[in-house]
């Protein structure tokens, strides 16, 4: 019987320390920023470049990066600590969001001693964003379907296809792209291979996709004959599919699978009052005790891989129950205000809530459906 990685565990005292040091500096940085924008909504940040050179001269970007390539050579909880206190506060971290959760371990993994050297130090200095180039129009979750083609030329691969869903395309600096190089023989996994682009190339075209607000962060990105040279493949050619799972195994069990929410449940509580409905009161203690819950097993899958294990099931899991509670929250605090008569529309939280109404829904998609999710899990669960 498959035995899994959810075991109790509490922060030690340099793990303590580390929360109170980034919590102090929230406390001076943040009061400006928000005095001009909203809280962000976690992942969904607002990107600040500025912010994000901050926080890698804290040591905060790259942290379980080896120092020669300008990480620091911390652990998967080191960096829990700082993301959950990022995250909580509403920090503007989209800047630097994708290149330090999975482009930087992605080339630690898979990369050539030329791309690290190359990539790692410029990302956990701040100064490169990614973007990720995994979606396809028509092809859903399945990333085994994508269509666009990398065909072979003189000293390197000309892509042509459509990616889309791609955040932050308009603005970042590079994506890692899924292509197809090789015919799928016995299985549409095989023949898969990834490639770095920079989003300025020549024949790329950024679509902007406008959401139902009116603003723009997803992009269609058009490739036709993007020259990519060989020396940007990642990783084997063929094996892009192993990669891409390997990726996306380790970027779901983070507290950004559960705090999404954080800053609306946050405001929802400041409203409790000694004359609070009871039913307000049930539904703030609930919440908190499932995000007290899924901390511990967020926090759990960390400990785990520091400890040298590869818990894809486990992070599955997390992923799974995290999102879906997210969108419980967005709907338990929605109806529970539906009524109100003294809320304040201008209100940030009020604002806060719109915002988590209207994106509530691509919780459970970003970073694999709950159905694609279900499965890897019972697929472990069956071992």
């Amino acid at each position: 019987m498959a035995t899994y990685a959810f075991e109790y565990t509490e922060p030690t005292d340099e793990e303590r320390a580390l929360r109170e040091e980034v919590r102090a500096f929230l406390a001076a940085e943040l009061p400006a920023e928000f005095a001009q924008h909203e809280p962000s909504l976690g992942m969904s940040a607002r990107h600040s470049a500025e912010f994000s050179k901050k926080m890698a001269e804290k040591g905060w970007l790259g942290m379980a990066l080896p120092r020669r390539y300008g990480g620091h050579d911390r652990n998967a909880v080191a960096r829990f600590v700082v993301v959950e206190e990022m995250l909580r506060s509403g920090a503007p971290v989209g800047a630097h969001w994708v290149a330090d959760r999975q482009t930087g371990p992605q080339l630690m993994h898979f990369g050539t001693e030329a791309q690290r050297e190359k990539f790692l130090p410029a990302i956990a200095a701040g100064e490169c964003w990614f973007s990720i180039g995994m979606s396809e129009p028509d092809s859903g979750s399945d990333l085994a379907s994508v269509r666009t083609q990398a065909t072979k030329g003189d000293g390197g691969w000309l892509l042509n296809g459509t990616k889309i869903w791609t955040s932050g395309a308009q603005r970042n600096h590079y994506f890692i792209v899924l292509c197809r190089t090789h015919p799928a023989e016995s299985s549409k996994h095989q023949g898969l291979s990834q490639f770095l682009v920079p989003l300025d190339s020549p024949g790329l075209t950024i679509n902007p996709i406008a959401f139902l607000d009116g603003t723009t962060e997803f992009n269609e990105v058009v490739m036709e004959d993007v020259f990519v040279p060989d020396d940007m493949v990642v990783g084997e050619l063929g094996h892009g599919w192993q990669q891409v799972t390997s990726e996306l195994a380790f970027e779901r069990a983070g507290p950004d699978r559960f705090l999404s929410a954080w800053q609306v449940f946050t405001w929802f509580v400041d409203k409790l009052g000694d004359d609070a409905p009871p039913d307000w009161l049930e539904r703030a203690g609930r919440i908190s005790a499932r995000f007290w819950s899924l901390r511990q097993l967020s926090m759990a899958v960390s400990r785990a891989i520091d400890a040298g294990g590869a818990p894809a099931v486990e992070a599955s899991i997390v992923k799974d129950i995290g999102t879906n509670f997210e969108q419980e929250i967005v709907q338990a605090i929605a109806e529970a205000l539906d009524h109100e008569p003294s809320l304040d529309e201008a209100e940030v939280g009020a604002q806060l809530l719109a915002r988590a109404v209207l994106t509530g829904p691509s919780f459970t998609i970003r970073g694999g459906t709950t159905e694609i999710l279900r499965s890897v899990a019972a697929k472990g669960l069956r071992r």
